[in-house]
């Protein structure tokens, strides 16, 4: 049986599309293509694509798909999946904003927007640690604790170890809710004030603490849970 991608005429399979219109111009299912290259038997290389698309959901999922997962899908071996899964790394990479030790960290916003491209997509829960230097900038981001799908099991000394490392001024701890729902729990109203003590201890400062989800967030701090003046600088 003839291949469906070889009875397009070239002007329309995804390669020649692309040279010809640019990368705007080609679906998510003919990106995928180009990067698989070819088909199995019986299936063209977009119906490929467009059965990854389907098995997975959308693209957020696919992103985050493992090696063995991609390897379930028929067709797609392990040389396969290798190359997606490099790809999307590319991709996830290039979400995360400038982590240069210029980067200003002015507000919450910007806080979530490094937390949200590391650990909003993780499953389980994942403690982020983002230090800061003395005029607020981006110094060092280290993920310290992977607990389970409900809870971040966590000490204090964990939390402050890579700022000393560091030889940081102040930092701010995030961590991801699988669920969806960035309503703090109890424990992480417990874990917050137990490190604002810590801070204050170890004359680090605590600035903040994000719940992450992947298109919402809360920032303890601006709901009032800090002992910080409102118009104090973030």
């Amino acid at each position: 049986m003839a291949s469906a991608l070889k009875c397009l005429p070239e002007e329309e399979r995804p390669r020649e599309r692309m040279l010809r219109s640019g990368i705007d111009a080609l679906s998510l299912s003919e990106l995928i293509a180009i990067i698989l290259g070819s088909g199995t038997q019986g299936k063209s290389v977009l119906d490929l694509s467009q059965e990854i698309l389907e098995h997975f959901g959308g693209l957020e999922k696919l992103l985050d798909a493992s090696v063995v997962e991609l390897m379930q899908i028929k067709g797609i071996g392990k040389a396969k999946a290798i190359q997606l899964k490099a790809v999307f790394g590319i991709a996830l990479k290039c979400r995360k904003p400038l982590s240069s030790r210029k980067f200003p960290i002015t507000s919450a916003r910007d806080a979530y927007d490094l937390a949200q491209a590391e650990i909003a997509h993780i499953p389980k829960e994942v403690l982020l640690v983002i230090l800061r230097d003395v005029r607020g900038h981006l110094l060092h981001l280290e993920h310290i604790s992977v607990g389970t799908l409900s809870q971040v099991l966590v000490h204090p000394r964990e939390v402050f170890y890579p700022a000393v490392r560091h030889n940081a001024y102040s930092l701010i701890i995030a961590h991801n809710h699988p669920s969806g729902d960035p309503t703090p729990s109890k424990s992480d109203l417990q874990l917050t004030r137990v490190l604002i003590e810590a801070g204050q201890v170890m004359s680090i400062g605590f600035d903040d603490h994000l719940i992450v989800c992947r298109d919402r967030f809360v920032s303890l701090r601006d709901a009032g849970y800090f002992p910080i003046p409102k118009s104090s600088r973030y």
